[in-house]
């Protein structure tokens, strides 16, 4: 009898394993990243020093009618709603300096490239040290996952800046990546996606390099869609560059945007078959900027004006604050905590192991060089 108790109970045990492993095997996990949005804004929403400064917003805008209110927290929810009433809640976010939640980047640049690479490779490599289009030699956590036979051709990029198919290798790592003014294409494609092919044709963007954040989420969402992908990378660029051009209406108005696609971004994943309750959503920006009028529109390091960013000079110890970043989750797997207080500064390096971990993927079998998980999501 107490041989058929243990043999039941190991089988029960063993059945139960087997759920959980099959449970945890269907996991999805979308990344995105809002490039260069100051955890200013997003902790407190517009910037009293910036909002009337004539400088930077241009007549007709009304941006106070729209995102001003005395109360931070009230100004916060007016920026970005769905973050603070759902993500925040839902899940757990970090970055708040005020109250001592602090996070900042590990490489020693700070800015774009140095930093996409680090949030997707988990190291810092000294070799990346501009934004030129030089192909990644360090390999992303999403191709790594690639070479798994449970993730073969579930993983797919999408990105604003046309130099992202060089910082995920995409001629190395065979990943399906859509960036800068690149068309759909290598999959069948919906009437939609073939609009949109023709409509990049014809609405021009502001800039030469990046292309209007509309495309590529609607690119993103409509290969979620179709193709079904387990991992995917949504990267935003508006923010970054309307701060670069010095138009801080376009940038608050940008951020509002993001904060509408990401809140479509998971009604579409709790409403669609594969992803309902089993889609791990991560937040995150590859840099912080300036803290004042003087310096908000840029970001850099002292290593980076004194060898690669000749036009900053007037900024010799660099832009300082540039390296604070933030980081959100949600979804199975993150303790739903809202704001935490962080006991040591978390790094951006540490981002990549705390996908695969939540993905019930071995970080060490990744990269044993890449940071540690963020505790704080568990």
């Amino acid at each position: 009898m107490l041989k058929l108790c243990s043999l039941t109970l190991t089988l029960l045990t063993l059945t139960l394993f087997n759920v959980s492993a099959n449970a945890t095997a269907d996991k999805n996990l979308i990344l995105v990243t809002i490039d260069g949005l100051r955890w200013q804004e997003l902790f407190s929403g517009a910037d009293p020093a910036l909002i009337d400064n004539e400088k930077f917003v241009r007549e007709g805008h009304q941006l106070k009618e729209k995102f001003w209110h005395d109360s931070e927290e009230k100004r916060r929810q007016l920026l970005m709603p769905f973050f603070w009433q759902t993500v925040a809640k839902e899940g757990m976010v970090i970055g708040n300096r005020n109250i001592g939640s602090n996070m900042s980047i590990a490489n020693q640049l700070h800015f774009s490239y140095p930093g996409y690479s680090e949030i997707f490779t988990g190291v810092v490599d000294p070799s990346i040290d501009s934004n030129g289009k030089k192909a990644n030699p360090q390999i992303s956590f999403i191709e790594w996952l690639n070479e798994k036979a449970s993730y073969d051709h579930k993983l797919a990029a999408f990105g604003s800046w046309d130099v992202f198919p060089f910082i995920l290798n995409a001629k190395r790592s065979k990943l399906h990546v859509n960036a800068g003014f690149m068309p759909a294409q290598g999959y069948a494609l919906s009437a939609e996606a073939t609009l949109l092919n023709q409509l990049q044709q014809e609405i021009p963007s502001p800039w030469h390099n990046v292309r209007l954040d509309s495309f590529t989420y609607r690119y993103a969402k409509d290969y979620l869609l179709t193709e079904k992908p387990k991992v995917m990378i949504i990267s935003l660029g508006e923010t970054d560059d309307f701060a670069h051009d010095g138009h801080y209406d376009s940038y608050l108005t940008s951020a509002h945007q993001t904060d509408k696609y990401i809140a479509d971004l998971w009604h579409t994943l709790q409403t669609t078959p594969g992803y309902k309750d089993n889609t791990i959503l991560m937040i995150t920006t590859d840099h912080g900027r300036g803290s004042n009028a003087e310096d908000w529109q840029h970001h850099a390091s002292k290593l980076a004006v004194q060898n690669y960013l000749k036009d900053l000079t007037q900024f010799p110890n660099g832009i300082i604050g540039s390296e604070h970043i933030w980081f959100a989750a949600m979804g199975p797997g993150v303790n739903a905590r809202g704001q935490v207080k962080t006991t040591q500064e978390v790094k951006q390096n540490q981002i990549a192991t705390t996908a695969l971990t939540l993905l019930n993927e071995d970080p060490q079998a990744f990269n044993p060089q890449a940071g540690s998980i963020i505790k704080e999501v568990f």
